[in-house]
């Protein structure tokens, strides 16, 4: 049906990552160029009484420094977020270890170093708290003064009658479950280059939104924000955590402070302690299932950790409070959530936002009901499936849905029922053996937090060499999404894919677009450069019609780069562009496009009800794990991973991003947090952070399933973040099935295993 769409296509931009020609964020260098440096707080909580800066000042080398004392910082909040609970410098008081309390440029980077280490603080300190639920009790320090409670938000959601679905249930299963901090573990650490100058700044920075971080940072800097431009750099890894970002507008604060470009790159050990990791949070859920199998209700305590700032925390919780719900036909539910203020690390958006922490709870809990049930879990997946035409309690429209053949798909390609009989048959007294099964659904697109147009805009422009110049209004940020958008254009104009190319972002030049989160690119970003390169099509072809002498463009088709006309003529598609060229006195073909989503609506602020994407995909994921009974070791044998992608647009593309997306899972699932003392974080590099590496690396079987959305271009939608969302349930269910024990606290390590195992055989309870 489709010549290109469809078809596995190699990066367009493979040639310059792979030889080293591509300039990430921390390789860009301007003339003139200063270097930065950051001076953070090494107490959790304290009042800022004095700040001494004129030894640093007075070192060779040093062009600026700044701290709080020197100017008055609004407070600010990321775009969409009117929460205004942060200052660029900490100027009253510090709030976690690794707060920002001044700011050094210098010649060079070691000069920036040293005067930052010659600036004296004097801290009064106060009494810190680091645990959710101390900081929630009526007598716990208070971080923010100015709210008067360490509460940052609340939700509460229901639907239906809970109390009387959970009288008439036959199978009650609850449970309290956790998650840690976790770091994106991107290779590329943040980075910014800013210059000021008399008609505003300009950033060049790794982003993964240049539109939401100009209208972030115009906010913190206190200027209007169409004295911003931010112009996107490639990037080495983002996964949520390379949206807004401190450490950007700081270099810009020199820069103004310091009259030259600066430059400032994270240290690993910044990164690590000072970055804005997954949210952790503590769930307690409840599950009500009737004696066919049949979900008859849902209760759900959450309380997130959101750290010592606001960042998007609301939307994060929201993503947990809500998402879960949809994944079955349930329709009692109530749940109560709140964000909590601690003296920790602030949190910020990743990979899931929000959706792996809920999924955990409610698909272990799954496990647990049919087995209880005498149900095989993937049947009573099964039994509750979502289904396309499904109107959830909250409202989400599910034009399509793939769940069921995902949870067929994978259970066959797995040889689940055979495998739930042999793997046991293998047992050896040591190592035993267990397959788990775990679904999830994510979005493709996110009403809930942001008020304003969440679109996609673009061009497509046709020189008159015929060479074509996609300007997007979304950004890649490594996952492909220029192939993508090549390829869309390519199919459309019936050009060869080496005659496109893709701009980066900037905020002068390119259309609207928020960005790459929520998998809202292939959909949202893939129909405003399909809506263009159709109105391209047509400008062109208008053109091939008047060199036709034909009425009009009826009839005339565009192959492999050759317009053909209703006859049988043919002329280069170069040809026609160059006579477009003329006929418009040395104009260009600029076909415009966009896509805003029908039928898409905000949550309402209180009930938290709304249709807050155009498109939903669904993933079913089967994980076969090996435990040491002895040690507690879990080694990860085999995954299936299945996708309702809508439609697989470039299918090599799609099955790296869930490769990469396997691996955070496993690591989220086993291995994964941050090592925090007293506020401080211990394990402050890639060394001691335990991420997988290609050694720890299981079989992996992707199934792209097909179930054609509707608003999806080609029926296409998201797919990168669900990709790791049901592995942790999926190994936590199958570490059951092997020793029969359940885990509830992520990461699952051995030592927690092999109490829970030992505890076990001792008579515990090992559920």
């Amino acid at each position: 049906m489709y010549s290109v769409i469809g078809k596995s296509t190699p990066l367009i931009d493979a040639f310059a990552k792979v030889t080293g020609r591509c300039v990430y964020g921390s390789d860009f260098c301007m003339d003139g160029m200063l270097y930065g440096a950051v001076l953070r707080s090494p107490i959790a909580h304290g009042i800022v009484k004095n700040a001494d800066a004129s030894h640093a000042k007075a070192l060779r080398g040093v062009r600026a420094v700044v701290t709080a004392r020197d100017m008055d910082f609004p407070r600010y909040s990321v775009a969409g977020v009117n929460f205004l609970d942060e200052q660029l410098l900490a100027a009253d008081k510090v709030r976690y270890i690794g707060d920002e309390v001044a700011v050094v440029a210098a010649d060079d980077q070691d000069t920036a170093n040293e005067a930052v280490s010659l600036i004296k603080v004097e801290y009064e300190e106060l009494q810190p708290v680091f645990d959710t639920q101390e900081a929630m009790a009526e007598a716990a320090p208070i971080i923010h003064e100015r709210l008067g409670t360490n509460i940052a938000n609340e939700m509460h959601v229901s639907h239906g009658d809970v109390e009387g679905a959970f009288a008439k249930a036959h199978v009650i299963v609850e449970g309290d479950f956790s998650s840690d901090r976790i770091h994106h573990g991107y290779l590329e650490p943040n980075a910014a280059v800013a210059r000021w100058s008399h008609s505003g700044v300009t950033f060049w920075i790794p982003t993964q939104s240049p539109v939401l971080a100009m209208m972030t940072y115009a906010k913190a800097l206190g200027i209007d924000r169409n004295n911003v431009r931010v112009i996107q750099l490639p990037l080495g890894g983002g996964f949520g955590g390379k949206l807004e970002y401190k450490l950007h507008p700081l270099c810009a604060l020199l820069s103004k402070a310091s009259g030259r470009p600066v430059k400032m790159v994270n240290t690993r050990q910044d990164e690590l302690a000072a970055s804005l990791p997954r949210m952790p949070m503590k769930i307690h859920m409840a599950l009500a299932f009737d004696s066919d199998g049949v979900l008859i209700g849902k209760k759900t305590g959450i309380i997130g950790d959101n750290g010592a700032y606001m960042n998007y925390g609301i939307g994060i919780l929201l993503s947990a409070t809500t998402r879960s719900d949809n994944l079955y036909r349930v329709k009692n539910i109530r749940t109560d959530s709140f964000l909590v203020y601690t003296n920790q690390m602030p949190t910020g958006a990743f990979r899931g936002f929000g959706c792996p922490q809920s999924h955990f709870a409610q698909e272990t809990l799954f496990d647990e009901a049919a087995v209880k049930l005498g149900i095989d879990p993937a049947d009573l997946r099964l039994i509750n499936a979502s289904q396309t035409g499904d109107i959830t309690p909250h409202n989400w429209k599910l034009g399509s849905c793939g769940l069921r053949e995902c949870i067929e798909r994978s259970t066959e390609a797995a040889d689940w029922h055979e495998k739930k009989k042999l793997l046991h048959e293998t047992d050896d007294g040591k190592w035993a053996k267990g397959i788990g099964i775990a679904s999830c659904l994510h979005v493709s697109g996110n009403r809930t937090f942001l008020p304003f147009f969440d679109g996609s805009s673009a061009l497509v422009k046709i020189d008159g060499n015929g060479k074509i110049m996609i300007f997007p209004g979304e950004v890649d940020i490594g996952q492909g999404s220029k192939t993508v958008f090549a390829m869309i254009a390519s199919e459309e104009l019936g050009v060869p894919i080496s005659w496109i190319s893709v701009a980066d972002m900037d905020t002068d030049t390119c259309p609207h677009g928020l960005g790459t989160f929520g998998d809202r690119v292939t959909t949202l970003g893939g129909n405003a450069v399909r809506n263009a390169a159709i109105d391209a099509r047509r400008q062109i072809l208008d053109v091939a019609a008047k060199h036709f002498s034909a009425a009009d463009s009826s009839g005339i088709t565009i192959k492999n780069g050759v317009i053909y006309s209703e006859k049988g003529d043919s002329v280069g598609f170069a040809d026609i562009a160059e006579a477009a060229s003329y006929q418009k006195a040395g104009g260009l073909i600029v076909g415009q496009g966009s896509f805003q989503p029908s039928d898409v609506s905000m949550v309402d602020p209180f009930t938290k009800v709304g249709n807050i994407s155009c498109a939903y995909p669904f993933v079913t994921q089967i994980a076969e794990v090996a435990v040491n009974r002895e040690t507690g070791e879990i080694k990860v044998l085999n995954i299936i991973s299945s996708h309702d992608l809508g439609k697989a647009i470039n299918p090599v593309m799609a099955e790296g991003q869930i490769y990469g997306a396997v691996a955070m899972g496993i690591g989220f699932a086993l291995t994964e947090g941050m090592i925090e003392h007293n506020g401080a974080v211990k394990n402050q590099s890639f060394k001691h952070s335990v991420m997988p590496r290609m050694t720890d690396m299981p079989p992996i079987k992707s199934l792209l399933i097909e179930s054609n959305d509707p608003n999806g271009p080609y029926g296409a939608k998201g797919l990168g973040e669900p990709a790791l969302t049901a592995i942790a349930p999926a190994i936590a269910n199958a570490v059951y099935d092997a020793v029969k024990v359940r885990i509830r606290s992520l990461p699952i390590t051995s030592e927690k295993l092999l109490e829970a195992i030992q505890g076990h055989t001792d008579g515990k309870d090992g559920e």
